[in-house]
């Protein structure tokens, strides 16, 4: 198993690169097992930039964060350039997720691929609070690595990273959970590219938030665990140059105008 080092600090782990896919990391990109691209979910340009390597790489599988197994298993060849038929078999627009229009020129851009879906259903990370990820992940949890603590280091990381990404508005000791709920999306996915591995043999691409790519404590941790010495690729996508985590390769793009996403926690009008 790899060594893999543990950051909180907003770090950049290669290279940021402002516009366009690099030949090396194409290169790259062309001699791994698994590539799995970050993203943050309302940015339109990373979208664009998961499309060229999604294109360039032209996987086997793809495995989705943003359906579930029971989704992913609607889908046809023949929805996959009928958008309109595509959204409404997922019911994309009550899934929370950004605009369909986004993320359906992913499944143009590999039209050939096996689709999966890694997503957690609500009901099971809810459940997650109650019994822990190692229960609701069921079989192989121990073989994950669900069984085991975190590192304290990497706990109390991961705890003030939520307690960031909740505005501070949540009390930090249901923070514990939170990590719990991210500990067992990051397994379940991983789950997800070994089952695609094994059905069609790869390569396996992966589209995902940043939280689930990065290197240090994301899908490559139990990749490592259950499938040592798989090549695996990590993008991460900043923006302003800013991304928090370990990865193989870093491509930048400008924020979107978005609203405060705290505002709602202060009871702004």
């Amino acid at each position: 198993m790899r060594v893999l080092q543990i950051l909180f600090l907003m770090v950049l782990a290669a290279p940021v690169w402002a516009a366009g896919l690099p030949e090396d990391v194409l290169s790259r990109i062309g001699e791994a097992d698994v590539v799995i691209v970050g993203e943050v979910h309302d940015n339109p340009a990373h979208h664009r930039n998961q499309h060229d390597i999604l294109k360039a790489l032209q996987p086997k599988a793809v495995v989705w964060e943003m359906l579930t197994r029971e989704e992913a298993g609607r889908i046809s060849s023949e929805m996959i350039h009928a958008p309109d038929r595509l959204e409404a078999a997922l019911d994309w627009s009550q899934s929370g997720w950004p605009a369909f229009s986004m993320y359906h020129q992913l499944f143009i851009a590999a039209p050939g691929a096996r689709i999966f879906g890694g997503e957690v259903p609500r009901e099971a990370a809810m459940k997650t609070l109650q019994s822990g990820p190692a229960t609701v992940f069921g079989a192989d949890a121990e073989r994950y690595g669900l069984t085991d603590p975190l590192p304290e280091a990497e706990k109390h990381a991961r705890e003030a990273l939520q307690f960031a990404a909740h505005c501070e508005a949540v009390p930090m000791e249901r923070m514990r959970a939170m990590v719990d709920i991210q500990r067992l999306r990051d397994a379940v996915l991983a789950r997800e590219v070994v089952a695609a591995l094994t059905e069609t043999g790869g390569p396996v691409a992966v589209i995902t938030g940043n939280g689930h790519a990065r290197r240090d404590w994301g899908i490559p941790v139990y990749l490592d665990q259950v499938r040592p010495g798989l090549s695996v690729f990590a993008v991460g996508q900043s923006e302003g140059g800013e991304i928090a985590g370990v990865f193989d390769a870093v491509i930048d793009s400008d924020p979107p105008a978005r609203e405060d996403p705290c505002r709602a926690f202060r009871n702004e009008g």
